[in-house]
C-alpha cells in the first residue's frame, strides 16, 4: 500500500496468489482477484489488512474485476468462458453470465447498469446487470487479442486496444506458453458506442 500524498510504502500485505485487477468501492475496502488460487480478497485500506477472502464459484483464474458500489457487486471475467458475479458484503457467487474466450478487463457502467468483458478471442460480452439472472445482452464482434479495455461513464463508449500478430513461436522450456509477435504498424484502438 502506498501513500499518495508523500509517494511512500506504508504497508505490504501477504497474498495467497498471484493477484490480478484491484478495484475500490470508495469507503475504504478494496477487493481484488487471486487469479492463481479462484478467490477474491477484501482489504480493509484504513486497518491495512485483509477482512476477508472467498473462493469464487465457478470461475477459473479470474484476471478482470469491475464494480457496482450501489448495486454490492462485482463483476469477475474467467476462463472457461464464465463471469462471476459477487454479492461485495458476503463474498457469495450470484451468477455465471456465459462471456467470450481469454478475456482479460472487466467494466461496469453504472448508468446504463451493463458489466463488460473485452475478451481476446476477438469479441466484447455485454451482461444487463439490472436483472436478477444477469442476463447476456450482445457478444459483439471486435478483433482478435482486444481484450485490453477502458470505458468512458460520461458516453457509455467502451476504448479496446488491439494490433494484428504474427504466427506463434513454438513453445520453449524456458517459456512454454509463448506469445505471438505484433505486427509492426498495426496497433489499434476499437471504440464501441451504446445507443
Amino acid at each position: 500500500m502506498i501513500d499518495t500524498a508523500d509517494r511512500k510504502v506504508v504497508a505490504t500485505i501477504a497474498l495467497s496468489g498471484k493477484p490480478e485487477f484491484p478495484v475500490a468501492d470508495g469507503s475504504g475496502t478494496v477487493f481484488a482477484n487471486i487469479e492463481t488460487k479462484n478467490e477474491i480478497v477484501r482489504f480493509d485500506a484504513a486497518a491495512k489488512k485483509i477482512t476477508a477472502t472467498w473462493p469464487v464459484d465457478n470461475c477459473d483464474s479470474p484476471s478482470g474485476l469491475a464494480i457496482d458500489t450501489a448495486g454490492h457487486r462485482l463483476f469477475a471475467v474467467c476462463d472457461g468462458g464464465k463471469m462471476a458475479v459477487i454479492d461485495t458484503r458476503t463474498g457469495k457467487t450470484l451468477a455465471n453470465p456465459a462471456i467470450g474466450e481469454g478475456p482479460d478487463a472487466a467494466r461496469y457502467d453504472a448508468k446504463r447498469k451493463l458489466a463488460f468483458s473485452s475478451n481476446g478471442g476477438g469479441t466484447l460480452t455485454v451482461v444487463d446487470a439490472s436483472k436478477a439472472n444477469y442476463p447476456v445482452v450482445q457478444n459483439l464482434e471486435t478483433q482478435r487479442g482486444a481484450r485490453t479495455m477502458t470505458l468512458d461513464q460520461s458516453t457509455g463508449r467502451i476504448y479496446l486496444a488491439t494490433a494484428a500478430f504474427g504466427d506463434r513461436p513454438a513453445p520453449t522450456a524456458a517459456n512454454p506458453h509463448p506469445r505471438p509477435a505484433i505486427v509492426p504498424g498495426s496497433f489499434t484502438i476499437l471504440v464501441v458506442g451504446q445507443p
